[in-house]
């Protein structure tokens, strides 16, 4: 098991190098100048030449690269062009944000679609075909798309929950209950958005993996034994089901943390999606790579921690790569 996860890790490396690698040449590639955005149309081209020198955009993009990977190796990832600050620190505010929104949207995707799931697994045509159309629906809808449709809903027309931000202009004013009331307002509409999409697609596998379940043969001698069906869903059914959902749970992380880029720059959340938006439209190398480096690193992480996940469920598997 030790083995396999070390290689997994190593292979999870080279994954996060080879996306780092892409997206510095990606951005280079991409039409527009951060210096020109920076110092704006007025600026002389002796100007230019001079602060393209001090950010090193003048060397070759070889060159650009090995400096730039050898400094975020030793933890100096260098400085925004756009604000001057270290890239360091503006992500570090900013990947408690993005972990907090993906993580509690994980788990309440997971754990609602456990149930809409399992309910359609047991349940009559008529139910199935009714919630599949809506897990479908919400599975397909662009999240952008979907945020913008609940801020007009929720924000102009019901007028109950804000729809920019993680906390209210007058936040630093407020304390206790209300402080938190104000936090949980602003989290509403972006963990709406994510978890709902996250959920037509849990209860669509969740649905298909405890169909596959229910045909074999030891839940047929269950429920010859007179098992109810709640305990042989419970005991036999959900815990063999389970390892092919928590696998996917690992592959939806890339498709989670995609989609909270737009819904963070939708609904203003100060998380790494947004600022990853915001320095793409700036043309803001280092913050991009370095916004990229760290969601492939989350994701990596998610992966890891899904194979100890599907270990600890199933300890077949966990015998078998030890024996590998």
């Amino acid at each position: 098991m030790l083995a396999h996860l070390g290689t997994r890790t190593l292979t999870g490396v080279v994954v996060v190098v080879g996306v780092v690698t892409l997206t510095f040449l990606l951005v280079r590639l991409a039409p527009g100048d951060p210096v020109e955005r920076l110092l704006g149309p007025t600026a002389t081209a002796a100007q230019l030449a001079a602060q393209r020198r001090a950010f090193g955009l003048d060397r070759p993009v070889a060159a650009q690269y090995a400096m730039w990977l050898g400094r975020f190796a030793r933890g100096d990832w260098g400085r925004s062009i756009a604000t001057g600050r270290p890239v360091r620190a503006l992500l570090g505010d900013a990947v408690p944000a993005t972990l907090a929104l993906v993580g509690t949207s994980l788990v309440l995707s997971y754990l609602l679609g456990l149930v809409v799931g399992a309910w359609q697994s047991r349940a009559g045509p008529r139910v199935d075909a009714t919630l599949s159309m809506i897990t479908v629906t919400l599975f397909a809808l662009p999240g952008f798309w979907l945020g913008l449709m609940l801020v007009m809903a929720f924000t102009y027309w019901a007028h109950w929950f804000p729809a920019f931000g993680a906390a209210g202009l007058d936040a630093d004013g407020l304390t206790g209950w209300s402080r938190l009331a104000d936090r949980l307002r602003h989290f509403a509409l972006p963990l709406t958005t994510l978890t709902l999409i996250g959920v037509g697609g849990a209860a669509r596998y969740v649905r298909g993996a405890m169909r596959d379940v229910l045909g074999q043969p030891f839940v047929r001698t269950a429920e010859a034994k007179g098992l109810s069906p709640f305990h042989v869903t419970r005991r036999h059914v959900a815990r063999n089901a389970l390892i092919p959902v928590v696998t996917m749970l690992g592959l939806s992380l890339p498709a989670l943390f995609s989609g909270a880029v737009f819904v963070e720059a939708v609904f203003g959340w100060p998380g790494v999606g947004r600022r990853l938006v915001e320095a793409v439209q700036a043309r803001d190398y280092p913050v991009v790579v370095a916004a990229t480096a760290v969601t492939a690193v989350l994701v990596v992480a998610g992966n890891l921690l899904t194979d100890l996940g599907v270990a600890w469920i199933d300890p077949r598997i966990r015998r078998g790569k030890g024996a590998a």
